[in-house]
């Protein structure tokens, strides 16, 4: 048998085979790095384009299902198109006024927690043993030289305007912000609906020219069955999810209306949202029912109830219902999700946490069924 060849052998054969591996690995890393940054350039591209990919399949099996009774797509996309818009518009109607005002008293909510906090521990001081002002320090000379004597001390009561002052003018400006971004917020929205129309219309006839004119698809038939069980493996996944986290939405906002929370409806629509980040976004929505409910029941015991109340229904969701519903073939690693959560979150800011699990799935669904990288797919999966 011949010599194998090693790393480390003087063997001159050897010395092209590791140049190449050498340039194969760099080209790959640039190949990556090259990718990410192309997504975090391309995000105002890329976010629109994505979400509505994601809800054209969501509803492409509806057109399809209309094209059987001889309704053309157009019209069957229109109408799902208007009856999409129409609940989430009246939704976004009804929840304007209360997030306007949450919005408004947000500056204001935020110097009366400090000074409930501010009093609390004033009475806590004064219950136990007092605490008498040191004494002033005689100062070395040198030391005297840079210091301000004829400084006056800044009272206490102007100490806690400032502190308000400064809550208030942070509140505002994250107000500004938000109601500067509104306009390119509407305008990207209204453009993922023009999108997700002529995705439904024209998406099917593109698709099969691709399909059956391009060379780079070789066996034709296996290509058009695999995508349609991508297609509907994917529209599965999303209703549900986007079920069950409507119903939790729902079932926590007739908790709060029967308890007496107030804008009970803007914050299961809130929690609803969230839901679609596992684990985080339970933890986000718990801490903002938490501020909920020390701004309406004060600091007291009865605060604690709408985030109780919320935990309670979402560990019923994300331990039982979902699970069981979705099966162990839609399951994903939790440290997987949430490292693939820092990562969407880094690349695309909000928009991208709450896309991150549903893009993960799409990419594990279509690795599944292609049949590259089994081992990526048996990691997301462990």
């Amino acid at each position: 048998m011949g010599k194998q060849l090693r790393p480390g052998n003087s063997n001159p054969r050897s010395v092209p085979y590791l140049r190449e591996a050498r340039q194969t690995r760099l080209l790959r890393t640039l190949l990556v790095l090259a990718i990410i940054y192309t997504l975090y350039l391309a995000k105002s591209l890329l976010i629109p384009l994505l979400f509505s990919a994601l809800l054209a399949l969501l509803l492409s099996p509806l057109v399809a299902m209309a094209r059987k009774f001889y309704i053309p797509r157009a019209v069957s996309a229109a109408v799902l198109m208007a009856f999409l818009i129409a609940p989430f518009s009246f939704l976004g109607i009804e929840l304007a006024e209360p997030a306007e005002r949450w919005m408004k008293a947000l500056p204001q909510m935020a110097a009366e927690v400090t000074q409930e906090i501010e009093d609390l521990s004033d009475s806590l001081k004064n219950g136990g043993v007092e605490v008498l002002p040191e004494p002033q320090k005689e100062r070395s000379s040198f030391f005297g030289w840079f210091d301000d004597d004829d400084a006056p001390p800044v009272p206490e009561d102007k100490q806690e305007n400032l502190v308000t002052g400064k809550l208030k003018q942070s509140g505002m400006e994250m107000l500004m912000t938000a109601l500067g971004g509104a306009p390119l917020l509407l305008a990207q929205l209204f453009g993922c609906l023009i999108l997700i129309l002529f995705l439904l219309v024209f998406g099917p006839e593109l698709f099969s020219v691709f399909i059956k004119d391009f060379p780079i698809v070789t066996n034709k038939r296996r290509a058009i069955v695999m995508v349609n069980h991508i297609q509907r493996e994917l529209s599965n996944y999303i209703i549900t999810v986007s079920i069950i986290n409507g119903l939790l939405g729902f079932i926590t906002a007739l908790a709060f209306t029967y308890l007496g929370v107030k804008d009970a409806v803007l914050w299961g629509v809130l929690v609803a949202l969230m839901n679609f980040v596992p684990y985080l976004g339970g933890l986000v929505s718990c801490s903002i029912l938490l501020v909920a409910g020390a701004v309406q029941f004060g600091l007291v015991s009865a605060a604690l109830l709408p985030a109780a109340v919320f935990l309670s229904i979402n560990i019923v969701e994300s331990q039982f219902v979902t699970p069981a519903i979705l099966g162990k073939s839609m399951r994903v690693n939790p440290l997987i999700i949430i490292l693939w959560l820092s990562i969407m979150g880094w690349l695309w800011g909000v928009i991208g946490v709450l896309l991150a699990v549903p893009v993960l799935m799409s990419i594990k669904i279509i690795l599944a069924n292609v049949g590259a990288l089994p081992h990526w797919v048996k990691l997301i999966e462990s």
